[in-house]
């Protein structure tokens, strides 16, 4: 996997000041698109242990809420098996913090289960996500008004409690 960007400061990308990581390689190609460098999947850099490293010492502080994965597309099958490796050692070494995560897939769509991004890795991942904002951007649909999102067909899903109810459950700021 590769990464474009580690922003250590992020306060746009969920609640709170955040440590965000945009992943490289997306499929999705959304018109409008604000990251169009990153559906390259060799764009960036090389994701390694260093770099897991970088952004557990960027965490390590008490006004980081939690860390945030965008892209490019972390749902991406090349991506996932990274996606979870971090996702361990975050959990490990900050079990309070919080995940958000940004898809241009559907949760129930392609992510769950049968799901076209499904894979061996996606139930664990999921697991240790709290808030998930799912949907392709589409650029008719733009409101820059709209909290955590970009269009009004985006998702801001409680998946904590969407996962332990079996029914999407909206995350309400």
């Amino acid at each position: 996997m590769y990464y474009g960007n580690i922003k250590k400061y992020d306060i746009a990308d969920g609640e709170g000041v955040r440590v965000t990581l945009f992943v490289s390689g997306c499929r999705n190609h959304c018109p409008g698109c604000f990251q169009k460098e990153t559906w390259d999947f060799l764009f960036g850099k090389e994701f390694t242990d260093d770099t897991i490293n970088e952004i557990l010492e960027a965490m390590n502080h008490d006004y980081i809420d939690g860390l945030t994965l965008l892209g490019g597309e972390p749902f991406e099958e090349e991506n996932q098996p990274e996606i979870l490796k971090l996702l361990r050692r975050v959990k490990e070494v900050y079990p309070d913090k919080n995940v958000w995560a940004y898809t241009g897939y559907i949760l129930d769509k392609d992510i769950l289960g049968n799901g076209r991004k499904h894979t061996e890795y996606t139930d664990e991942i999921l697991s240790m996500i709290d808030i998930l904002v799912d949907g392709p951007f589409i650029e008719d649909l733009k409101n820059i008004s709209l909290a955590f999102r970009g269009s009004e067909n985006q998702r801001v899903i409680n998946l904590k409690e969407t996962l332990k109810t079996g029914n999407t459950i909206l995350y309400i700021k």
